[in-house]
């Protein structure tokens, strides 16, 4: 019970990001129902490809990772895609993550610290934890998703008397696809699947689980969180959310121009610190397990320690250097590395060990034969098409 409550709790975290803090900005201008109806396909979508991740991984030796999977199921070619989908995309998510989290932490401390400063501390406190394992990795996330719970309820509880139900009334169905790059960026957590499953002992019934159950908590989460910040924020003005699109921020940042009370800011402040932490430490922990099976490198000493300065030590520099790259790595990040990494491959994957490769149906973790994955595919061609449109 121990590992699936924190296998769930990992899925929960490592979907629960930087795409929460940034949804009701890049949905703004579709309103609330059309932002539902996306959510609701992202999230059939994800836990589709997840569930076929876990297919493939079942297949493979323990310890098997991206890398593996991608050369033994779609050979050498296969391998350098997603090589240069993961180091395009994690790298694009660490960014969004340190750029973010160092606004947060300067925020948090009514900006005692420089933004540069902000993003130096947030990692060099949170690194160490993802150097000493998957173990402490869970824990953390434990408490940090306890601290997610509890200040989203203070939250939502002391802003929803501030909701106007006539923002919420604002549709346009036609614009409710600009947001789909970074929906898929809130929705993806299936990097963390390889790592799951040896935490999990190899029990795809659990892991199955843990994909379903813990994607459902930020589903709701987003919905409610969607509800009460376009019912919060307008559209227009200085201090919208368009504004606030175009200046790359997160959806806390304007709050304090549309709500008197500090309390309520303060704790938006500290639930946007902890969604992103637990992202952070979930997509570290994959990051450097991707590395380590793909160099062949065992996670020990000074390997360890060179594969965690590139994780971390890349994506900082990057912040340090544009600050407000939050909104534009994430939307790169989902509409490119998401759909292609997360999606395409995936189902590439499942068809070529199903269909090519004669890999035993026993493990199958998804119906539907070939007509379920065309679809699937279909639905990322519809995303790459609306991201080249859109971006």
């Amino acid at each position: 019970m121990g590992h699936q409550l924190g296998g769930t709790l990992m899925v929960a975290g490592i979907t629960l990001g930087v795409g929460m803090l940034a949804l009701p900005v890049a949905t703004a201008e579709a309103g609330f129902l059309p932002s539902l109806a996306v959510y609701l396909l992202t999230w059939i979508f994800m836990i589709c490809t997840g569930l076929l991740i876990l297919e493939a991984c079942l297949w493979m030796p323990k310890e098997a990772n991206l890398i593996t999977l991608s050369q033994r199921l779609l050979g050498k070619w296969g391998r350098l895609a997603c090589w240069i989908l993961y180091l395009f995309l994690f790298s694009s998510l660490m960014v969004a993550h340190v750029a973010g989290g160092g606004t947060v932490f300067m925020q948090l401390f009514n900006g005692s610290f420089s933004n540069e400063w902000s993003i130096l501390l947030y990692v060099l406190i949170f690194s160490p934890v993802v150097y000493l394992g998957t173990l402490w990795v869970d824990r953390a996330n434990l408490i940090l998703m306890a601290g997610v719970l509890f200040t989203y309820f203070f939250f939502l509880f002391s802003a929803l008397p501030h909701v106007r139900p006539d923002l919420l009334l604002h549709m346009s169905w036609s614009r409710m696809w600009v947001a789909l790059p970074v929906v898929f960026t809130a929705f993806g957590y299936q990097s963390l699947i390889p790592t799951l499953l040896n935490y999990m002992n190899r029990d795809a019934k659990k892991v199955r689980r843990a994909i379903i159950f813990g994607t459902c908590i930020p589903l709701c989460i987003y919905i409610i969180w969607e509800f009460v910040i376009l019912g919060i924020i307008p559209l227009e003005g200085e201090n919208g959310l368009l504004s606030t699109l175009e200046k790359g921020l997160n959806a806390v940042s304007p709050l304090h121009h549309h709500i008197g009370k500090k309390s309520i800011l303060v704790g938006g402040r500290i639930l946007a610190f902890f969604v992103l932490t637990t992202s952070y430490l979930g997509i570290s922990i994959a990051f450097i397990d991707f590395l380590a099976d793909g160099l062949k490198v065992a996670k020990k000493g000074w390997k360890k320690l060179l594969l965690c300065l590139f994780v971390f030590g890349l994506p900082t520099a990057v912040s340090l250097w544009d600050p407000t790259l939050f909104i534009q790595a994430l939307s790169f990040a989902g509409g490119f590395g998401v759909a292609l990494l997360l999606g395409a491959l995936p189902i590439l994957m499942v068809w070529a060990g199903r269909y090519y490769r004669g890999h035993s149906l026993l493990h199958q973790q998804l119906p539907g034969g070939k007509i379920l994955l065309s679809l699937l595919m279909g639905f990322v061609l519809l995303e790459l098409f609306f991201t080249c449109l859109f971006l």
